[in-house]
This record gives C-alpha cells, sequence and structure tokens, in this order.
C-alpha cells in the first residue's frame, strides 16, 4: 500500500529524492532544505511536547500525503514550472524527500 501509485509521496520521490545525492557538493543546499524539512515537520507533528517523542516526533505517511497534495494542487494553480536550480517549490520538495527517507514513509 505505501507504493501504491495513488500515493503522491511515489511521485515526488521518484522526482526529486534524485536531489538529495547533491548534499555533498552543495553544503548550502543541506541548510536550506534542513529548513524547510523542520518547517514541514513542524506544520505536521503536534507542538505539545507530551504528544512528541524525544526525536521530535514522528512524520506520518498519510499527514505528509496531504500536506504534497495541497502544496503541489497550489503549485498546479499558480502554473508553476519546476527551474533548473532550486526555488522555494523545489527546495520544499526535496525536503519532502528528506522526510520520506528520514521516517522511512513509502517502507523498505
Amino acid at each position: 500500500m505505501n507504493d501504491s501509485p495513488s500515493c503522491p509521496l511515489v511521485g515526488v520521490a521518484a522526482t526529486y529524492m534524485p536531489r538529495l545525492s547533491e548534499f555533498s557538493f552543495e553544503p548550502g543546499l543541506v541548510a536550506a532544505v534542513d529548513q524547510h524539512a523542520a518547517a514541514v515537520r513542524d506544520a505536521l507533528v503536534p507542538a505539545v511536547p507530551a504528544q512528541r517523542s524525544p526525536e521530535g516526533g514522528t512524520v506520518r505517511r498519510e499527514d505528509l500525503s496531504d500536506y504534497v497534495l495541497g502544496f503541489t494542487d497550489w503549485l498546479s494553480e499558480a502554473d508553476w514550472v519546476e527551474p533548473v536550480g532550486y526555488d522555494f517549490a523545489t527546495l520544499r520538495l526535496t525536503a519532502v524527500c528528506w522526510l520520506i527517507r528520514e521516517y522511512d514513509l513509502l517502507g523498505s
């Protein structure tokens, strides 16, 4: 079920996961993606300390999928076109891939 074609994380991972390999060549990219990942995680994980684990909470596949659906819908409405480099959207989608990998949301 995790790798279902209807899961929006599958498409994002297929497109943006390769960008994670650029981390070793672009230290600034690591910092930017880390900031975006933290923003997404903070939006998805409860801020109540009792509900958070010592690692800062767990991102659930369902929640990240909903986030990606909303974000990509917004990009479509804005007629966004992926640039050659990085912009807010590519950094955010790359950060989603980092979260997918970090939390093993597509299962191994």
